[in-house]
């Protein structure tokens, strides 16, 4: 395997700005395809979704794509290990563990499911390749997780009690756990250009879903075709696909991983924002104080992570 890509120089104030913009970007358009995902999930089996969103995603990066990748086909050779590894964690088994998951839990618990990725992703960054994270980062992390704790037990911690993990939520967890690898080892990606980056790693993503999606309508699960099932392939092809892996990578590679990786804990608060108005879930008090604990926590970890002191 090749080694790291070097850290970059530290981004500017405008540039770190920038990225956390993105971010915000990217995990509303995350949040709208774990609500999507659940929305449609009597209608398209999870390999179904997940095989037409990369296909999808690949059709619409093609033209702009092809081009590059072949005239950087021998850093692709040179560099296949991790763009296999990356490819199969972050494109095929995210989502695939995501779109299962989802068969059987809730949007939102999936969405909150999700705020397991930060501390996942400091230890595997710690363990994997020595990243230390400072004192703020941590507690940033820690605001955040009480915040998204409050959410699920809607303010009541003696709920804990009756906890049930249930198959679905199992499902998401896992997902979780390839999010986290996926986001720590973006730093071991080949230097190529982004849009070779996504070419190769959504078209890994298509290689890996293809035979599972075959078993899956094997086993007699088809798609229900029909307005709202059209859509949901287009948007999951191109809004939380394309548009959101271009806009994450290149944060990532601004800010860091550990810093990306801590605003995963606003897809909750951007999936309830969602949620009242599509799936007419109400908003409580709770509600407000989690937002306010994991807004700090994010703005915690950004100070923590400024130039200079981040860890990715």
């Amino acid at each position: 395997m090749p080694t790291p890509i070097p850290p970059i120089p530290p981004a500017s104030p405008i540039l770190r700005t920038r990225a956390y913009a993105m971010l915000a970007i990217v995990m509303l358009l995350w949040a709208g395809n774990a609500i999507v995902g659940r929305a449609v999930h009597d209608a398209v089996p999870p390999f179904a979704l997940a095989f037409g969103r990369w296909l999808g995603a690949l059709a619409v990066l093609s033209p702009i794509a092809v081009r590059r990748t072949l005239r950087e086909r021998a850093e692709v050779a040179r560099g296949w290990v991790p763009l296999l590894l990356l490819g199969l964690l972050g494109v095929a088994a995210f989502n695939a563990f995501l779109y299962s998951g989802l068969r059987f839990t809730t949007a939102s618990n999936g969405l909150l499911m999700q705020a397991t990725i930060p501390p996942l992703v400091m230890l595997l960054g710690r363990l994997l390749f020595g990243d230390r994270a400072v004192a703020g980062q941590v507690v940033g992390v820690a605001f955040s997780t009480l915040g998204v704790v409050i959410i699920v037990f809607k303010g009541d911690f003696g709920a804990l009690a009756g906890l049930r993990v249930g198959k679905g939520d199992v499902l998401v967890l896992c997902g979780c756990a390839a999010w986290a690898c996926y986001t720590a080892c973006l730093r071991l990606r080949p230097q190529v250009s982004p849009e070779t980056f996504l070419f190769v790693t959504f078209a890994i993503g298509v290689l890996a879903m293809a035979p599972l999606a075959l078993i899956e309508a094997a086993h007699g699960a088809r798609v229900a075709w029909g307005t709202g099932a059209v859509a949901a392939f287009c948007y999951v092809a191109v809004l939380p696909s394309v548009v959101a892996y271009f806009l994450y990578n290149a944060a990532v590679g601004a800010i860091g991983a550990g810093a990306a990786g801590q605003t995963i804990s606003l897809m909750p608060l951007f999936g309830a924002a969602l949620a009242a108005p599509l799936l007419h879930e109400e908003l409580h008090a709770y509600h407000g104080f989690a937002m306010v604990l994991i807004l700090s926590g994010v703005v915690l970890a950004a100070r923590a992570t400024a130039p200079g002191r981040r860890s990715g």
